[in-house]
């Protein structure tokens, strides 16, 4: 079922909300322990076939322990590149299952074309990450869309979210009016051409699906469906500073900014090997693996790897060059006349001086509220990392199955005989109108897994039937719980 929702229903959830369309046919509690029994067979049979291999693998390259690993096996540098590559594949299959997706170069462009808390420009350091691993796994395998950052990491991403937040923002009201000021003297002098007003500036993404294409619409005044709109649209509203009509009367007064969030994201990437030394012929084989959650689009710099320490932007060193230069310029042609007026020359020294001061203060303002919007990306917004990540993933990929499982069959006791494509549409309109999620239904892998607990049949006019609900709890098995209750007895 390829779906996210942000707060996942849980599985007893899910059989409590079936069982009330079941109405007098089967009892509540035969249903739910039916939904024990495939939860129990399921997580044990992805358990047995990808987590333990995926396990395995990572803990070749897990950064703790890893290396001591590799070591015991003396495993040749060539077999160990196969075997990275193996464990990047099982990630990413288990990343589609867990329905994260690669974020592509449009939502990159999109995220950095404004500013929300982070207001320094913020770069990887290219020499500190490794570049072969990625490199060679999209050459060996094919991807749809490979951005263009994905030589050195790879951000994965789920769901999406609002943050709002509700401050004062003096300064960057403060440079805004200074910006606009500066601005405007220009246009008057025609040194810049006059800018047209832009009252909303709209930004869309795509995101394809086996089923189409869900749009994702930067800009937009409200969530309402515009006219002639794809369903599978998604709007919000990003407020900024840099959008609102400001002037020295609301400079003082709290404002609300918003700015759309990407739900979950997970970080992979390797750190570049030291120069190879005749004793260390494998290199650095981390694998780094970070899961955030509620990153702003805006911010998501917040979670790249090996960051640069920011500085002043190019724009703020030819600011101050400008400044100084003038300043110069000022006081030679003042002394050179010797007629000039010394407080015309004090008010055009301080006024250069004030701004020159201006801009160093707003970069420490600006290194400050970094420092802070790291320190809380660390212990707020990072859930887990390594091998905490991985079991999230495979709870998600189980959780997945499991309820894709318990629909299809429900779908088929409670609707009667279907043939895959009728039960596919059938699921996808009971999740559509019970939970309000548009969803592509994965009917083969589900129909695949009800054949090999033996619960549902087939006839020749290729329609699936299910078998009764206590013979499919007794064709799978007893629970965890039901056999240690029977045996203690």
């Amino acid at each position: 079922m390829r779906m996210y929702v942000k707060h996942k229903e849980k599985t007893h959830h899910a059989a409590r909300t079936a069982d009330n369309r079941l109405k007098n046919q089967l009892h509540r509690t035969t249903f739910v322990n039916f939904t024990d029994i495939v939860q129990n067979y399921t997580g044990k049979s992805i358990r047995a076939k990808v987590y333990e291999k995926m396990w395995h693998l990572y803990s070749l390259f897990d950064p703790i322990h890893g290396r001591r690993k590799l070591e015991q096996l003396h495993l040749s540098p060539a077999k160990v590149d196969v075997m990275e590559q193996r464990f990047l594949k099982i990630l990413f299959q288990v990343m589609e299952k867990s329905n994260f997706q690669i974020l592509n170069d449009a939502e990159v462009e999109l995220a950095q074309s404004g500013q929300y808390l982070l207001n320094m420009p913020i770069a990887v350091d290219k020499f500190k990450l490794d570049k072969r691993l990625f490199t060679t796994y999209f050459k060996e395998n094919k991807v749809d869309e490979v951005p263009s950052y994905a030589d050195q990491y790879v951000i994965f991403r789920r769901g999406i979210g609002i943050d709002r937040t509700t401050d004062y923002f003096i300064m960057p009201k403060l440079d805004l009016l200074i910006e606009r000021t500066w601005g405007w003297g220009l246009e008057k002098l025609g040194l810049r051409k006059v800018k047209t007003e832009e009252t909303v500036n709209l930004h869309s993404l795509s995101r394809k699906g086996s089923k189409g294409e869900k749009r994702i619409q930067d800009g937009a005044q409200n969530e309402e469906k515009a006219p002639g709109a794809d369903n599978n649209e998604l709007r919000f509203e990003r407020i900024r500073i840099q959008n609102m009509d400001l002037s020295f009367k609301n400079l003082f007064t709290q404002n609300t900014v918003q700015e759309p969030t990407f739900d979950r994201m997970i970080v992979v990437y390797r750190n570049a090997s030291k120069p190879h030394h005749i004793l260390d012929p494998l290199g650095d084989r981390a694998i780094h693996i970070r899961h955030f959650r509620n990153i702003p689009m805006a911010d998501m710099e917040l979670v790249l790897p090996e960051k640069k320490n920011p500085g002043l932007t190019p724009m703020d060193w030819v600011k101050l060059t400008i400044s100084a230069v003038l300043g110069l310029v000022a006081l030679i042609g003042s002394t050179e006349s010797g007629k000039g007026d010394v407080w015309v020359l004090v008010a055009v020294l301080g006024g250069i001086i004030g701004y020159i001061a201006k801009i160093y203060f707003t970069f420490h303002a600006n290194l400050e509220a970094y420092q802070n919007l790291i320190t809380q990306s660390l212990y707020d917004k990072q859930l887990d990392s390594g091998r905490g990540t991985l079991l999230h993933l495979c709870d998600d990929v189980i959780q997945q199955e499991v309820k894709e499982v318990i629909m299809a069959y429900f779908v088929l006791m409670s609707q009667g005989k279907a043939t895959d494509l009728e039960l596919d549409k059938r699921c996808e309109e009971l999740m559509a109108t019970k939970f309000g999620e548009k969803c592509d239904f994965d009917v083969e892998d589900a129909l695949e897994k009800l054949e090999k607990l033996q619960i549902i049949t087939k006839d020749v006019n290729g329609k699936y039937s299910h078998q009764p609900l206590r013979k499919a709890n007794d064709a799978i098995g007893e629970t965890t719980d039901e056999l240690v209750e029977r045996r203690s007895r």
